[in-house]
C-alpha cells in the first residue's frame, strides 16, 4: 500500500535502510578485535604492554584513542531521510 506520492514498499524500504545504517554504525564502534598492535596505527608510538593486555585487539595509543573519542559526535534518533522537514530544505 502506497501512501501519498510514495510507491508500494517505499516505507518498508526506508525502514530497512535506516536499520542497516544504524547496524553499520554500531559495528564500526564495536571496538578493537583481533591481535593487539605493538605500535600505534596512527602515530607509530609504542603501545604499553599493560594496555595491550587490558584491551585485546587495541590498535591505538591512549592519546590517539582520546583524540578519536573526542571527535565522535553522537547522532540523534531522528530519521532525517524520512522526515518531512528534510524535504523542505
Amino acid at each position: 500500500m502506497a501512501g501519498g506520492w510514495a510507491r508500494d514498499g517505499a516505507v518498508q524500504e526506508q525502514i530497512d535502510v535506516s536499520i542497516n545504517d544504524e547496524l553499520a554504525r554500531l559495528k564500526a564502534r564495536r571496538g578493537p578485535q583481533g591481535e593487539s598492535l605493538t605500535h600505534c596505527a596512527d602515530c607509530e608510538e609504542p603501545i604499553p604492554e599493560k594496555r595491550r593486555v587490558a584491551i585485546p585487539g587495541v590498535k591505538l595509543c591512549i592519546e590517539c584513542q582520546q583524540e578519536r573519542d573526542s571527535a565522535y559526535k553522537s547522532r540523534g534518533g531522528i530519521n532525517w531521510r524520512g522526515s518531512k522537514d528534510s524535504q523542505l530544505k
